[in-house]
């Protein structure tokens, strides 16, 4: 995307504002970092390879509207210093989306999930998003605004897969991590609220999956609820808009859940009855 179709957006719902966006160079992050590009908003991204952050940021061709730094959303001094950086580029932070994470290793049950990667996946998912929002909050508390978002899973409110322990719970603890926050945090005017999408197919999920990307979109829609439609890492940045944006000036402590009704329904019973009268 150019500078040019940049500038060409009809509608800058981000105008003037500063957004920190962590993993903001690859899948749901990367899609998000492009949307509020377009509608005005100056975004610093965290990466974890100095080439990464260069190759992207380069793609646009305006350093003052987007740059990077190195960051490990587990390391507090990195987080600090991201939010610094912000600071000290943009002059203020209105917009921190603690969006890095990993995924489940698919352990077949709990008897075979070991500790280092049960805790592994808690650093990054639960731990760098708790990192984030206290720098964010650090910064937005004495200027009595802000926006702190989540990005967090379906597995937040259904169960998914039963062998991702791991995943399933940092993703619950992500959400009451934000939930918590929305309270404390609303004295200061700060709205606190998590994304939890369905399957998407990101970097990350196939290569999770072992399939293209068109395979991995096919057998993610196979499975869910809602047919005819793809669920895209456009449509996770969609609903990052919403909530950054004044639009949602009033919308905090909100877990925005992006399935297409999956987490409604339950065919087990449906699969016996047809089993039944097969």
């Amino acid at each position: 995307m150019s500078c040019s179709s940049l500038a060409a957006s009809s509608t800058r719902r981000l105008e003037g504002k500063v957004a920190l966006i962590t993993g903001g160079a690859s899948g749901m992050g990367e899609s998000t970092t492009r949307l509020f590009l377009q509608h005005g908003e100056k975004v610093l991204i965290t990466v974890r390879r100095d080439e990464v952050g260069r190759c992207f940021c380069q793609e646009f061709n305006s350093p003052e509207s987007i740059s990077y730094v190195l960051c490990d959303v587990t390391c507090e001094s990195d987080v600090k210093n991201a939010v610094d950086t912000a600071i000290s580029r943009y002059g203020k932070l209105d917009i921190m989306f603690n969006n890095a994470g990993v995924g489940g290793e698919g352990e077949p049950g709990i008897l075979a999930c070991t500790d280092e990667s049960f805790k592994k996946l808690f650093d990054v998912n639960v731990f760098g998003a708790f990192l984030g929002a206290k720098h964010a909050a650090r910064v937005m508390i004495p200027a009595k605004k802000g926006c702190i978002l989540f990005n967090s899973s379906v597995s937040s409110v259904c169960c998914v897969d039963a062998s991702l322990h791991a995943y399933t719970a940092s993703k619950h603890a992500v959400v009451g991590l934000a939930k918590n926050l929305c309270v404390e945090l609303g004295q200061y005017g700060i709205r606190v609220n998590s994304i939890s999408p369905f399957g998407v197919a990101t970097p990350m999920t196939t290569n999770a999956l072992n399939m293209t990307k068109k395979e991995a979109e096919e057998f993610i829609s196979s499975s869910g609820n809602l047919k005819g439609a793809v669920l895209e890492p456009e449509d996770i940045a969609q609903a990052a808009l919403f909530l950054a944006s004044d639009e949602a000036k009033y919308v905090s402590g909100i877990n925005l859940v992006v399935d297409g009704g999956y987490s409604l329904t339950n065919p087990s019973f449906g699969m016996a009855l047809k089993s039944l009268f097969s």
